[in-house]
């Protein structure tokens, strides 16, 4: 791997050699370390990072040990370009940037055929802080691959705030899911589950015309849902299937969107949707075995839709959405925490409370005051 191609300067001091991490060790095992600031080659940029989302897949990957280790997670990132690689034209240092860590090929079947998640190339994570590449935004510098700079790098306007900017990921997630479902004016989506996920995908739905119904256990999340203007919420412990059904003259919810992991929730959203309504897929990551009346897809004509992770075709609507301020989409930041405390907001996140929404780590919660 080439050196550095040109130093970060910050007040007379070069880029330093070594940083803080989170670092993944084992199962539920995540450790803040000392490692190797990474250096980058041609056509790659090094990120300080300023603020990273914490993401559902991060702990799944963390907690079930479906990935080796060690490695370096965080992919929601937002920061400061800190050094450029030979052949970068379009970054300079001190740009403010996100960026994403899966970039397709665009050219094999699963490219042509618009299922970028499947691509190779997309499989192949394009960020790192070390390790097998894994995102690196928990971390104080994250590189950026080549194709990744090349597609997946963007620029963060002054008026915008780097905790705004680490929302473009998980809001092309949601926007992708929006495109498979496609809500439509007139009809009534129900959104199961609302934590941040699923107030972005609520919001969303709710902006193509739809009449959004939301349900969740906690109060206190609906009244985070009521203030982004979803007005309809229902209490996820009192029949939420059989309220949606009075509300649509006994039909069921033309689209279900389930943003809640839970499997167990898989039937009650499929029975929540009219014969012939749709029923998204969005939390459910982990492989099992879900039992699920076929006669509901079958008889009923429901049909059962996936999605997952960002698609590149939707790259610049998604940021002219985030960037333009019509979300206010860093309200849903509930915790802050610097990067020596990452192990504790792992942990939050790992448990959620009531009034934990989403939790970021900002390793430049320091740097950017000076």
């Amino acid at each position: 791997m080439s050196t550095l191609v040109k130093p970060e300067i910050h007040k007379g001091k070069s880029l330093p050699t070594s940083m803080q991490a989170a670092v993944y060790r084992g199962v539920n095992d995540v450790r803040l370390e000392t490692v190797p600031v990474p250096q980058i080659g041609p056509g790659e940029v090094l990120i300080r990072v300023h603020t990273c989302g914490i993401c559902g897949t991060d702990l799944k990957k963390i907690h079930t040990g479906s990935h080796s280790a060690p490695r370096i997670f965080g992919h929601e990132t937002a920061g400061q370009i800190a050094a450029v690689g030979e052949a970068v034209e379009n970054f300079r240092i001190g740009d403010r940037v996100m960026v994403f860590h899966h970039i397709p090929c665009g050219e094999c079947y699963y490219c042509r055929h618009k299922v970028f998640a499947q691509c190779p190339v997309y499989k192949k994570v394009g960020a790192t802080a070390g390790f097998e590449p894994s995102g690196g935004g928990f971390a104080e510098y994250v590189r950026a691959m080549d194709w990744i700079v090349r597609k997946g790098v963007v620029k963060i306007p002054d008026n915008v705030s780097y905790e705004q900017a680490s929302f473009i990921e998980p809001v092309n997630t949601c926007m992708k899911a929006m495109e498979a479902l496609g809500p439509r004016p007139g009809e009534t989506v129900l959104v199961i589950g609302q934590g941040p996920i699923g107030i972005i995908l609520a919001v969303l739905a709710a902006r193509a015309g739809a009449t959004v119904v939301t349900s969740d256990l906690h109060p206190q999340r609906l009244k985070i849902s009521e203030s982004f203007g979803l007005r309809h919420n229902l209490d996820a412990g009192s029949g939420p299937v059989e309220r949606v059904r009075e509300m649509t003259e006994g039909r069921g919810a033309d689209a279900v969107i389930l943003a809640a992991a839970g499997n167990s929730l898989v039937r009650p959203a499929i029975d929540a949707a009219r014969p012939g309504g749709r029923v998204m897929l969005f939390a459910q990551t982990q492989r099992s075995e879900v039992a699920i009346d076929p006669a509901a897809v079958c008889v009923d004509e429901k049909t059962l839709l996936g999605s997952y992770s960002a698609s590149v075709d939707l790259q610049e609507e998604n940021v002219r959405l985030v960037f333009s301020g019509e979300v206010d989409f860093a309200r849903l930041v509930s915790h802050r925490f610097p990067l020596h405390q990452a192990v504790e907001a792992l942990h939050l996140a790992s448990n959620p409370g009531p009034d934990s929404m989403k939790i970021v780590i900002q390793p430049g919660m320091e740097w950017a005051k000076n």
